[in-house]
């Protein structure tokens, strides 16, 4: 009996250095997080296996109570209250699916992980192993994503061991060679220090800044310039005019992120802007469940909270090209990138507004993420983020 305890005391203290390591920020490190399948199915019942479940997502998602907090300007129980919420749906169905039998495990585990793929448990789905794929096979497209797949179901079986040392050889060569995704030509994302101010001071002086920061990217050669999310705040008739007069004399678009508010609610979205005018490109399709997604709301007759669009609007045209947008919250999750690989885009862009991660590695993760999802389907990407 104690030496069941103490093997499990291991499996569960492994598995968080597992989830704090494989999500550091840092996109090589990426292919730690498959330490997380053999540990799941070494587990000796299923509440080890839920408690080295519980391990590796809170591991990996350590950030968010301090995140939240920031957030809401309050202290972190709101953000512990969330973060053991969001585990639930992982721990659940990574406990239900967990088996003694060996020879079923691999099947139950592949399930579980197309399962944290798609809404509804996919809605929390962070942290998912099978990012790894864009370190482990760039290039390889969907070959690389069924590889994957493979190597996770070769983990949870006895051969492990084998598999293991076959996909350390995939991640040695990978590391040897390793190039970020590139930038689409003639497209320039532009960082912002603006911190919780952005979108919320909407004075002409900020405008007029943003601007000059944006001709300035155009005048170094780029036909388009990309700005965070929320970089105009609430898009309204005068916004649109004001920016679209600021270009009409030049060749240069904007693609930035801003809010479009109605009497039910609000999107959150990016406009595309030149010397024409501006119009709304992409509706974000997995706002931030709890503090934007809210649909309980209407359970009570009220309203507000950003509208999910799920599966909207996955590639966007922008001139002659085809574009994957992701905002913020859909750089964490599997399903919006992978329906936006379907249909073969030329690259991806994605914005998100990090203020309130600051002192934790969230927006790092963020940028992993894309990355490896772009090295993998081998589309340049465009990425800018305001902190």
């Amino acid at each position: 009996m104690r030496r069941d305890y103490i093997r499990s005391t291991l499996l569960i203290f492994a598995s968080i250095v597992i989830g704090v390591v494989g999500w550091s920020g840092h996109v090589l490190l990426l292919p730690v997080a498959l330490g997380f399948p053999v540990l799941w199915s070494t587990s000796q019942s299923r509440s080890v296996a839920a408690l080295v479940s519980a391990a590796y997502f809170l591991g990996a998602s350590r950030g968010l109570p301090q995140g939240v907090a920031a957030f809401y300007s309050s202290n972190i129980w709101p953000g512990l209250l969330l973060w053991l919420g969001a585990s639930m749906s992982f721990v659940t169905v990574h406990s239900v699916l967990w088996t003694k039998y060996p020879n079923v495990r691999p099947f139950r585990y592949l399930l579980a992980a197309i399962v944290m793929f798609i809404p509804p448990f996919g809605i929390t789905g962070w942290a998912h192993p099978v990012t790894a794929a864009g370190v482990l096979f760039p290039g390889w497209g969907w070959c690389g994503l069924g590889l994957m797949k493979a190597g996770l179901a070769g983990l949870v079986t006895r051969t492990w061991p084998a598999v293991a040392i076959a996909l350390i050889g995939f991640w040695l060569w990978s590391a040897a060679i390793w190039t970020d995704a590139k930038l689409p030509e003639g497209w320039r994302g532009v960082d912002l220090e603006m911190g919780a101010s952005l979108g919320r001071e909407a004075g002409l002086q900020r405008y007029r800044d943003m601007i000059a920061t944006v001709r300035g990217a155009a005048s170094d050669g780029a036909r388009f310039v990309v700005l965070p999310e929320s970089a105009l705040g609430f898009w309204t008739p005068t916004v649109r005019r004001l920016w679209a007069g600021a270009f009409r004399d030049g060749d240069a678009s904007v693609i930035a992120g801003a809010t479009v508010l109605d009497a039910t609610g609000y999107d959150n979205v990016l406009v595309a802007i030149d010397g024409k005018g501006g119009r709304i490109l992409y509706r974000e399709r997995m706002p931030v469940p709890g503090s934007m997604w809210q649909p309980w709301r209407s359970w009570f007759g009220e309203s507000g909270g950003a509208r999910a669009d799920f599966f909207a609007n996955p590639v966007v045209s922008i001139g002659a090209s085809r574009a994957a947008p992701l905002i913020c919250y859909e750089q964490l999750i599997v399903w919006p990138v992978l329906q936006s690989m379907l249909h073969d885009p030329d690259f991806i862009i994605a914005v998100g507004n990090g203020w309130w991660t600051e002192g934790t590695s969230i927006v790092a993760i963020q940028r992993a993420a894309t990355a490896a999802w772009a090295r993998l389907f081998a589309k340049p990407l465009v990425i800018t983020f305001n902190t």
